[in-house]
């Protein structure tokens, strides 16, 4: 990822990254905690930690290691002070799918067992080894040395809806694994977070009801399963995305064929990536503005002031589905 800017020009969409959990690999559950001491929690970004407190409520203390709308998880680079938190938690949360990459070097590294929870193990949305890969709407082909380390699959699963829900009944097992005492509190937080994201299912696929296969862009794939799931049409080109996700520059027809989707009959709406800005990206956003067409930023970390998962994902939806709907 490159420059990053909050780009005040845009309109910002909130989407929720709700993160898959699965029990780390042959790593022991921690022991409850003892007294009134919170379970610690340790996140990748504060999306998931976002998540972590709307289910571990009161009883958790959560520490997410991103958590500056500047910072890019692909090349975030681990600190001791993120170590130690991690060797000193119970549970850890990240993305995997070669996102976070840090993070399970971290867990490696520390000398604990704590509940790991990899949200690409608990997506179902990573390709088994030896199956046929498609790419998901919304996903670039993989180009040869995805600085990524991802494969044919959309690595950003906080914009799958219900890998966010599993991930929140996963937390509530682990966090009740850590700490019986809370665990009816836990399942309850988590029941109430999933039906609050039921809703913005039921969000998103009405703008799919209200403009069925409408034609966008996107600048990265970042949001390609919130797109999938509103039932619209992704029509950049694939190697365009991947360029810029690979902080290269995309081939000069690849580029003038994105420039394209804006004329004629341009597409309905561009989705801009907020946290990575380049010449090219400012060349295809004001290509969407000349043109008229609705320009609506996502993120992939929480925007600065912004706590709650479903209120930035509500607000990323419905910036989509006001863009669509000329309002």
């Amino acid at each position: 990822m490159a420059y990053r800017s909050s780009g005040a020009a845009l309109v910002t969409i909130a989407l929720i990254t709700l993160a898959g959990c699965s029990s780390g690999g042959g790593g022991t559950q921690a022991a409850a905690p003892a007294g009134d001491a919170p379970v610690e929690v340790v996140t990748s970004t504060n999306v998931y930690g976002s998540i972590a407190q709307a289910v571990g409520g009161e009883r958790v203390k959560v520490a997410s290691l991103i958590d500056d709308p500047a910072a890019d998880p692909h090349s975030y680079e681990s600190t001791p002070a993120d170590a130690a938190k991690v060797a000193g938690a119970r549970v850890v949360v990240f993305n995997g799918g070669g996102y976070d990459d840090f993070m399970p070097r971290l867990v490696q590294s520390g000398g604990a067992s704590p509940t790991v929870i990899d949200v690409a193990e608990v997506s179902g949305l990573v390709p088994s080894a030896g199956a046929a890969e498609e790419h998901p709407p919304g996903e670039a082909a993989p180009a040869e040395g995805n600085a990524h380390g991802h494969g044919s699959f959309n690595e950003h699963f906080w914009y799958s809806l219900p890998t966010m829900q599993a991930v929140a009944s996963r937390l509530a097992a682990d966090l009740g694994a850590a700490d019986p005492a809370g665990a009816a509190e836990y399942t309850s937080n988590a029941e109430a977070f999933n039906s609050h994201v039921a809703d913005l299912q039921t969000r998103t696929q009405a703008i799919g009801a209200s403009n069925p296969g409408a034609r966008v862009a996107v600048t990265e794939p970042v949001p390609g399963y919130l797109i999938q799931a509103a039932g619209l049409t992704d029509a950049t080109p694939p190697e365009f995305t991947a360029a810029v996700e690979e902080d290269r520059d995309p081939p000069a027809a690849v580029l003038q064929e994105t420039l394209a989707l804006f004329q004629g009959t341009p597409v309905r709406a561009l989705v801009l990536n907020q946290q990575t800005q380049t010449p090219t990206t400012d060349q295809v956003q004001q290509a969407a503005q000349t043109a008229g067409v609705p320009v609506v930023g996502v993120t992939e970390t929480l925007p600065q002031g912004t706590t709650d998962y479903v209120s930035w994902m509500g607000g990323q939806i419905d910036a989509l589905a006001g863009a669509l709907n000329g309002s």
